[in-house]
């Protein structure tokens, strides 16, 4: 008999915890149908960026007031605009298509960092029809005179804004950079947000040595990468309880990457950069391989096997603390003529 793929996340039914995360794909509802169709458990939708609504207003308004104080009584000449269509109505108009589409979960996306009149569109994500909404909090504190308690301290009014503003399930995406991890992961539970997705990715800035310009290009992740989720899922699982949800993200490349994001706690693996680089198919050989290893390995559900190597369930907890560093260390095989 096969296993049972089927979990929950966020309070919502998957047929399988195989997720697509957040890329410039998943904006486009056909490629979120072949999704579907390659057995995606749930998809989220890209980003729609706090800059990209305010950038817009502030433009929109100065080219609607440019002249107003030399030349007045010109304004009322100019018919009023309506029906302006900007970012944030496109972003609407793609979830209200996709989801109509698709049978699976879709989860709208927000990316930002500060407050202001911006989270008006969560609520309307929601009235568009999304299952739920992921947070996505990026932000370098390059400023000196912010330290870490107010960048949290904002982080969790942040959250709890956006929870006030929507009924539907929220995810908050969190970078690894917290100086304290699980005391922040505690606190935005505390402010609204029903599970947390683990981790998000900056992508860094490169130079280029000839015109010293600043180039952004984004890097695909490496199943490398998974180490990090992987440890901070163990540690949280236990200390959040199984009613949050705990989402994997960044190096979910294959099958065995999936199977091991949710022995140590995950309720869903993402996978983005390896479908980006193989393609839609590459989502189904990780839902099949996933079938297959839980069969070879005598497991008979997503509910059996979720947590079974989380930091309450193997014999030393504090092998996801420090207590591997040393280890870690003398697991390297060095070469052995060191000249070379």
């Amino acid at each position: 008999m096969s296993p049972d793929l089927r979990t929950r996340y966020l309070g919502l039914d998957l047929r399988n915890p195989i997720v697509a995360s957040s890329t410039p794909w998943t904006g486009d509802p056909t490629v979120v149908q072949r999704l579907e169709e390659a057995g995606a458990g749930a998809v989220v939708l890209p980003s729609l960026f706090e800059e990209e609504i305010l950038n817009e207003e502030i433009e929109l308004n100065r080219s609607l007031e440019q002249g107003e104080e030399q030349f007045g009584e010109a304004v009322s000449y100019f018919p009023q605009i309506e029906g302006y269509k900007g970012s944030g109505d496109r972003y609407l108009a793609r979830l209200e298509k996709t989801k109509a589409g698709v049978a699976i979960p879709v989860v709208a996306s927000l990316n930002a960092s500060t407050l202001g009149g911006w989270v008006r569109y969560a609520r309307l994500m929601q009235d568009a029809g999304a299952d739920a909404l992921e947070l996505n909090l990026y932000h370098v504190v390059a400023d000196p005179a912010m330290n870490g308690a107010d960048r949290e301290a904002r982080d969790l009014e942040l959250i709890a804004a956006v929870r006030a503003a929507v009924t539907i399930p929220l995810a908050v995406k969190l970078s690894p950079y917290y100086s304290a991890l699980a005391n922040f992961a505690t606190e935005a539970v505390s402010a609204g947000a029903n599970g947390l997705v683990l981790f998000n990715r900056f992508y860094q800035p490169d130079l280029d040595l000839e015109s010293l310009d600043i180039v952004n290009k984004v890097a695909l992740s490496t199943p490398a990468e998974l180490r990090l989720p992987l440890r901070w899922i163990a540690i949280l699982r236990p200390q959040l309880g199984g009613e949050v949800g705990l989402a994997a993200t960044s190096g979910v490349h294959t099958a065995l990457d999936a199977a091991k994001a949710l022995l140590v706690g995950a309720d869903v693996a993402m996978t983005a950069s390896a479908v980006l680089q193989h393609g839609v198919r590459r989502m189904a050989s990780i839902v099949d391989g996933l079938a297959a290893w839980m069969g070879e390995h005598e497991y008979e559900s997503v509910d059996q096997l979720r947590g079974a190597a989380s930091a309450a369930n193997v014999s030393d907890p504090s092998l996801f603390e420090r207590a591997n560093y040393m280890a870690a260390l003398r697991s390297f095989s060095t070469p052995a003529d060191l000249s070379r």
